[in-house]
């Protein structure tokens, strides 16, 4: 490379990225701001842990579903232990995405895309040459529910890649119901409060690599957000996700806990509980010594289901705070505004 490519503030296209060809330095394009750098030796996380294990136990469930309650209150996020997926499904689904994304950019680039209405996607940034900013990342977005309805659509190589990534997907599901169905009843609404409308919703995973960078200090692996979801359940290969302490604005670094799943708390679930339950704002760091891969599967209602506030968590004391809205509307609002400059979806549904 040219001396003088280190200036350029260009954005790059899908394949031709630095993250994607190991690029010795960091793009103007993929720099972020002084203040929003990510620290390289970060704070970390007291998060909340949670064992699943006696969910179905009636004389352990209420003391579980007030964990859940009190986690989704303070911070909007906790780790799950004992959640039943099987450590060999888990080690599977992350192996055969990594492989996924070793494969040659050929392979890969039938799947790009810019729409982000597409139900199989594969891309970098959040908007491929459109962002001001771009992410340290390489993604696959795949529509998982129902899996019948989509997985032709998926990836054929490598050749396990639909077998091991459905089997993930069809657990983390199930899993994501349980856990909506502990959410409403923390929320005093009833465990089946949203369980058939869950059951009828959009599963989405987001397969995310996140490439060896050599100045991780410079640039971020995804900007700071918050999920559009009800729910999001998180596995990863390693350490990388930050949380923000809202309570002073500074980022945490989540520890690795094998085994443990993630549980994000989104937009949806904030409308429903009309802001009793926060969603919770976290970023993605990047490292100069291994490639990091995550897989996020974001649980929703239907594509076209409007998520409203529970008419039982609204008094004269705590009135309405949120508008109704739907996944085709995050799409819609994903497609018109910049979330690299700070857009926020919640931010959009607030009333006054």
């Amino acid at each position: 490379m040219e001396s003088g490519d280190h200036e350029e503030n260009k954005t790059f296209p899908i394949g031709e990225t630095p993250q994607e060809r190991s690029f010795s330095y960091v793009p103007r394009s993929y720099e972020i701001s002084p203040t929003n750098r990510a620290s390289l030796n970060p704070e970390v996380a007291d998060v909340v842990v949670i064992d699943l294990g006696g969910l179905d136990d009636p004389a352990k469930r209420p003391t579980i579903i007030k964990e859940i309650g009190n986690a989704c209150r303070t911070t909007g996020f906790f780790q799950i232990i004992n959640h039943g997926i099987t450590q060999p499904v888990l080690d599977e689904a992350l192996e055969t995405a990594f492989r996924f994304f070793n494969l040659p950019t050929t392979e890969k680039a039938r799947y790009m895309s810019n729409d982000v209405h597409k139900p199989v996607r594969y891309g970098t940034s959040i908007k491929d040459g459109e962002d001001k900013i771009q992410f340290w990342r390489v993604f696959l977005k795949l529509y998982a529910h129902p899996l019948n309805e989509w997985i032709e659509q998926w990836p054929r190589n490598p050749p396990d890649y639909r077998e091991k990534m459905g089997d993930y997907a069809i657990k983390a599901r199930l899993l994501a119901i349980k856990i909506m169905g502990a959410i409403t009843e923390s929320l005093g609404i009833g465990p089946k409060y949203l369980e058939s409308k869950m059951e009828d919703g959009m599963q989405v995973l987001a397969v995310n690599c996140y490439p060896q960078c050599p100045e991780p200090r410079l640039t971020l692996g995804l900007p700071p957000h918050s999920d559009y979801s009800c729910i999001t359940i998180v596995l990863h290969s390693s350490c990388g996700l930050e949380i923000m302490d809202a309570s002073n604005g500074t980022w945490q670094l989540v520890p690795d806990l094998h085994g443990a799943l993630q549980v994000h708390v989104g937009d949806h679930v904030e409308v429903l509980s009309n802001g009793l339950y926060k969603s919770m704002v976290h970023r993605v760091t990047v490292n100069n010594e291994k490639t990091r891969v995550s897989i996020a599967s974001l649980h929703s209602m239907g594509i076209d289901e409007k998520m409203t506030t529970a008419e039982e968590l609204i008094t004269d004391e705590h009135p309405k705070k949120y508008k109704e809205s739907s996944f085709r509307d995050f799409l819609n609002f994903l497609s018109s505004n910049d979330i690299t400059e700070g857009k926020s979806f919640i931010e959009s549904l607030k009333i006054n």
